[in-house]
């Protein structure tokens, strides 16, 4: 299949095929992503996304660095010129806006499963590094405890994880979050619908 739109670089066509592969893989994971799907939804060849990427592994690690990087260019730019608690709070608001992008949602639980799954040991060691890096950069902006920092990420792991699974606003899951969230929550919801 072969773009009858305007010409584009290579580097416009890889950029287009990062998120084409951020996509596919967010809805369908590692496993269940095929090479010629990502190919389809660009509107290039499997042979000419071969040329851009050596393979599946490749455009994988690809979205992967494009999910991380936004997570990481979302939290420094929430707390720049903050610090400590108001950081935070900023960092956790700007993720909350985030995450309002389902493939971005579901590629972060992607990644969770790809490098659980060791498989691929330097796939999985990118994977924890990035994650790790996300930790440090908490960290870093904030100056926040370890117990502080369990609970920024383990509070952001249950809202991906009842996000992911569809669990209603209403249901009592919910009830330990603060309006605030449980109204991006149900935006999140109203989106997908």
């Amino acid at each position: 299949m072969v773009n009858s739109g305007p010409r584009m670089s290579a580097e416009e066509r890889r950029e287009s095929v990062i998120r084409a592969a951020v996509v596919e893989f967010a809805r369908t994971g590692y496993h269940g992503t095929s090479t010629e799907a990502i190919a389809r939804r660009v509107g290039v060849s499997q042979p000419y996304l071969f040329r851009l990427f050596p393979g599946k592994q490749a455009l994988f690690r690809a979205a992967a660095e494009r999910c991380f990087d936004r997570t990481a260019e979302t939290f420094e730019a929430a707390a720049a010129g903050m610090s400590g608690a108001e950081a935070l709070e900023a960092m956790g608001e700007a993720y909350s806006l985030l995450i309002r992008d389902r493939d971005v949602l579901m590629l972060q639980m992607q990644l969770y499963t790809a490098a659980a799954s060791a498989e691929d040991p330097e796939l999985a060691d990118f994977i924890r590094r990035r994650w790790t890096g996300l930790w440090d950069i908490v960290r870093g902006r904030t100056g926040a405890s370890d117990e502080e920092l369990t609970g920024f990420f383990g509070h952001g792991m249950l809202i991906n994880t009842l996000l992911a699974l569809g669990i209603p606003v209403e249901d009592r899951c919910w009830n330990g979050f603060d309006g605030a969230c449980k109204v991006a929550a149900a935006e999140v919801y109203a989106q997908q619908r």
